[in-house]
This record gives C-alpha cells, sequence and structure tokens, in this order.
C-alpha cells in the first residue's frame, strides 16, 4: 500500500485534484481510499467533508476516521500535539487497510502547524507518503515559491510525484507550459499536467462568499449558487468605476452601503453579488433593483478592507451532492493530467 500527499497554497482546486483522482484510480481497478488529517473547524465542516467522500467513493467510514482532527488559527494554545497525531495515525492505519493507495488531502496551506510538525511534508515523512504538489500561479512570485517548495521536499528527502498546475487562466496557459514548466524541468523537477481554469469548479459560488463573510441577505437567497469569477471593490469614484464594471463578468462586488449611485450601476452589469460594507442599510431602490434582477445582496458590519481580507480566502469547494463539480474533478484528471505518471512514481518510490 501506497499513499499519495495532494498539498498546494488554498484556491489551488488541491481537493478537486484529491477526489479526481481517487475516481480515476478506483475506475482503473485500483482499491482507494481518502483521507484528510488536518481539517478546518467549524459548524458541519468535518461532517460534509465525510459526505461527500462517502457519497463519491461509497463508504461507510466514520467521519472522525476520514478527517481526525479540525485544528484552528490559535491551536498552540491548546497543547494537542501528542493527541492530534495519535489520532491521525490511528485513523491513518485503518483508512490504510485492504487498499492500494490512500489519497491524503494536505491542509489549506502546506505550512499550517509546522510548529507542532504537523506540516503537509513532515506528515508525509511520518505516514511515508509520496508528494503532489498542486500549483496556482497568477503571477512570477506564485511560481516562485513552487520552486521553493519543492526545492524543500528535495533538502527534506521527500518524494515527489511531480508538480500540477491547476485553474490556470487562459492568460497564463502559454506562460505555464513555454516558461515555467521548462523551468521545473531543468531544475530536475516534473510537471505532470496543466489544468485550465473552468469556472464551473474554479470560481466559488456567492453561499461561499456569504460563509465567509457572514452578515444578512437582504435579497437572492434562492440565487446563492451564482458563480463569482471577479472581485471588484467599488472605492473610487464613478466614472472610474463604470469601466471596470462593465469589463468584469460574474463579478463581486464590495462598496460602502451608502454608495446607492456605484451599487445600482454595478446591477446593470454583469453582477453575481453586492456586499455592501459597514452596516449601512442601502436605499430602497438598490433592494428593489436587486430583486428584479435577481442578485443576492449581503450587508456587513465591518469595513470594507476587513470583508477584502475575508474574500481573498475565499476558494470554491465541492460539495455534497455537486455533481457536476465531481464530474468536472474527474474530466480534468483524465485530459490534464498525466495519472499514469503519478501512479508510476508511487511505484519507484516504493521500489526505491
Amino acid at each position: 500500500m501506497r499513499s499519495l500527499l495532494v498539498t498546494g497554497m488554498a484556491g489551488s482546486g488541491k481537493t478537486a485534484i484529491a477526489i479526481g483522482l481517487a475516481l480515476k484510480l478506483r475506475r482503473e481497478g485500483y482499491r482507494v481510499a481518502y483521507f484528510k488529517p488536518v481539517g478546518s473547524p467549524g459548524t458541519g465542516k468535518r461532517d460534509q467533508d465525510a459526505r461527500l467522500v462517502r457519497e463519491i467513493l461509497d463508504v461507510e467510514t466514520p467521519a472522525e476516521t476520514i478527517v481526525p482532527c479540525a485544528v484552528g488559527p490559535s491551536y498552540l494554545s491548546r497543547n494537542k500535539k501528542e493527541e492530534w497525531m495519535h489520532a491521525i495515525t490511528a485513523a491513518y492505519r485503518e483508512i490504510s487497510k485492504d487498499v492500494d493507495l490512500v489519497i491524503i488531502d494536505g491542509a489549506t496551506f502546506p505550512y499550517l502547524l509546522a510548529a507542532d510538525e504537523m506540516d503537509s511534508v513532515s506528515l508525509a515523512e511520518k505516514l511515508g507518503a509520496v508528494v503532489l504538489n498542486v500549483i496556482k500561479v497568477k503571477n512570477d512570485f506564485d511560481f516562485d515559491f513552487a520552486v521553493f517548495f519543492n526545492s524543500f521536499l528535495a533538502c527534506r528527502g521527500i518524494a515527489c510525484a511531480g508538480n500540477l498546475f491547476s485553474h490556470v487562466q487562459r492568460p497564463l496557459l502559454a506562460k505555464t507550459d513555454g516558461v515555467y514548466r521548462p523551468i521545473l524541468d531543468q531544475m530536475g523537477y516534473r510537471t505532470v499536467g496543466i489544468i485550465p481554469a473552468r469556472p464551473e469548479i474554479a470560481s466559488p459560488t456567492v453561499a461561499e462568499f456569504y460563509e465567509a463573510l457572514g452578515g444578512e441577505i437582504l435579497t437572492g437567497e434562492d440565487r446563492m449558487d451564482l458563480l463569482v469569477e471577479d472581485v471588484i471593490v467599488g472605492a473610487m469614484t464613478m466614472e472610474s468605476a463604470l469601466q471596470y464594471l462593465r469589463r468584469a463578468a460574474n463579478k463581486a462586488v464590495i462598496l460602502g452601503g451608502d454608495r446607492a449611485d456605484l451599487a445600482l450601476a454595478a446591477l446593470e452589469t454583469n453582477t453575481s453579488t453586492l456586499i455592501l460594507t459597514g452596516g449601512f442599510y442601502p436605499d430602497v431602490k438598490v433592494v428593489a433593483r436587486a430583486s428584479e434582477k435577481g442578485v443576492p445582496v449581503i450587508l456587513v458590519h465591518y469595513d470594507t478592507y476587513t470583508a477584502i481580507e475575508r474574500v481573498a480566502e475565499v476558494s470554491r469547494h465541492i460539495k455534497p451532492g455537486d455533481a457536476g463539480g465531481v464530474r468536472v474533478a474527474l474530466e480534468n484528471i483524465e485530459q490534464y493530467c498525466n495519472w499514469r505518471e503519478i501512479f508510476a512514481s508511487l511505484q519507484e518510490d516504493r521500489n526505491g
């Protein structure tokens, strides 16, 4: 039995990759299990991850075995390193019984829990896993981190199945294939796929924005499944804002609740949601027009900067019942990912 730890930064699509690989390898006749050692805290999040796995892979494994730990950002004050590590190793032993491969879904960021030596690299070492690095590049600095991470794996002596570029926007496809891939090749780090961005799986929904923001939903409760492909901050003059509003499609517009003029202008363009900050209830005209257009309006009681910070961490998650997302996850593996090379690298590591 071998294990593959799929890691990447938040928003890289690593969970979709892990699920897609599990489905593909099962179709090829392999006995595959899914494991997420460190989940995020919050009401029902662990159960949601477990339900998703049970639904997709048709297993009855308990939630506390699939996701044994849920750790928050102030974890060091709890001093539970030994308890968590024991829970992870015990769950891994149970998950790995009678299977050919365990696909391990890494934490939100690969460096989380580094102070307790339970970051993704340390867990790969402890569990004897090979790492698959999922990369989402918006610019060269993102690529720099990918190079740094590969070097770090090499320094730690951790086997790497390769790098998989995910959610690559169309303008960056040529650069990813023609610049980023060759640099990795020259350094001895292989690339096992380049997956183009697909809104139906790369773009978060309005509901996922609301989960991160909280607040009140003033209109559009029945349209929270709209996709958000871009975010515009309405901290500008009307003339400056209009060109951005018209150019961006399926967007979230963040602005003060007292900016009725800008909110009404946004509603006349392709807008998925309005996020109103500062606790200011909008003009009745804004609410009425949003209701007519079927645009969700979310009112939050903190400032615009805080809203932007929270929105920056929002990413798309496949949820139970999301048949379309599951289908796309599998298609991406079949069409854009060299899954055979990934699986072969596991055998190489075993033989080595």
